[in-house]
């Protein structure tokens, strides 16, 4: 069966032989403009909602949802129709609402530091399965209106593309999203950068970074051994060109390992000429790595050293760690496991290049 948010308005359409001309568009936007479930779509006539809801069953199972942060974080483990699970968390602030939704299950990427590179790679999302994931978070978000879509979830954006950009381009045409307030999170796919260059929607892009020097680089995030550092900085040079927008860099800070002065100089070399934006946020702990995240007076100290350096920084405030919800802990496991867990841990030497 389809997934509803899969479908092209012309096979929407042709579930509906016999149907007046009108009730395509009554459903479609009930999908999109109203984010209702076809039973819900109290328009249509009571045979043809229940005939809908058949024909197009959720993409989405909802296994467990959890709460944090006194509500205001909601984190979804969802199980596909294969069997794949993934997950999905809401985020509200005073001045925003944001999903992070995933776009794999699982991720290929191999960081050490990431539940979900833990956990190995399944597949590739639909668009409809990612576009849903918004939809979800967009009905529980209510009365408040959802604002904000990171693909920063669980899996690599920019090795699904083709998926991924076609629910770029659906939630910011259908569901009336600002592509301003779309954010796509890279650990540096060079391709994808430079084809993301290309587009006119102009959404954001954040590039984990996480260590500014190769040889380091090259253990934290693995794909650095084909994109190396100079690479990255030119393709993203050629978005910040294209694109007329600021870059954001991702720094996880770990005890010991990337927080150093040296560190410090090292990233803002990386940023300055870019004009990026860094965004510092402590590990969060998942079970297959054991080093910790910096204290946190030597994350503001790293700040102040990067703004002494010309470098514009801000501290994430981290949200969802009591769920398994904060950035690098999506495992899309059972409440209280991570699927990560039992794998043996690759300790990084805590001198480090350059220290």
């Amino acid at each position: 069966m389809p997934a509803p948010y899969d479908l092209t308005w012309d096979e929407l359409a042709s579930l509906l032989p016999g149907e007046p001309s009108f009730r395509a568009r009554q459903v479609w936007d009930g999908l999109h403009a109203r984010l209702q479930r076809p039973e819900e779509m109290t328009e249509l006539p009571a045979p043809l909602r229940r005939t809908l809801g058949e024909a197009l069953p959720p993409a989405l199972r909802e296994e467990s949802r959890r709460t944090a942060d006194r509500g205001q974080t909601t984190k979804w483990l969802w199980v596909l129709v294969d069997g794949a699970r993934v997950e999905t968390v809401l985020m509200r602030y005073p001045d925003r609402v944001t999903a992070c939704v995933s776009t794999q299950a699982g991720c290929a990427m191999a960081c050490q530091f990431c539940a979900t590179g833990q956990a190995g790679f399944q597949r590739h999302l639909s668009e409809g399965e990612i576009v849903e994931q918004v939809v979800m978070a967009a009905r529980a978000a209510r009365p408040r209106r959802l604002s904000n879509v990171v693909f920063m979830g669980m899996g690599e954006p920019l090795a699904n593309y083709e998926r991924v950009w076609s629910a770029v381009e659906r939630l910011c045409g259908q569901l009336g999203l600002s592509a301003r307030h779309v954010t796509i999170s890279t650990v540096g796919i060079v391709p994808g950068i430079r084809r993301l260059a290309t587009e006119t929607l102009p959404v954001n892009l954040a590039v984990s970074l996480h260590a500014a020097n190769d040889t380091l680089r090259d253990e934290l995030v693995p794909i650095n051994r084909r994109y190396p550092l100079a690479v990255l900085a030119e393709a993203c040079a050629e978005y910040v060109a294209a694109s007329g927008r600021r870059l954001s860099i991702e720094w996880a800070l770990i005890d010991g390992v990337n927080d150093r002065d040296t560190d410090a100089a090292e990233l803002a070399a990386f940023a300055r000429p870019l004009r990026a934006h860094v965004n510092l946020i402590p590990l969060n702990p998942t079970p297959g790595y054991p080093v910790v995240g910096t204290p946190p007076g030597q994350v503001r100290a790293f700040r102040d050293e990067l703004g002494a350096l010309g470098v514009n920084a801000t501290v994430r405030t981290t949200r969802g760690v009591a769920i398994d919800a904060a950035c690098g802990q999506l495992a899309a496991s059972t409440p209280g496991t991570f699927r990560g867990a039992g794998r043996v841990p690759v300790r990084l030497p805590r001198g480090g290049p350059g220290g």
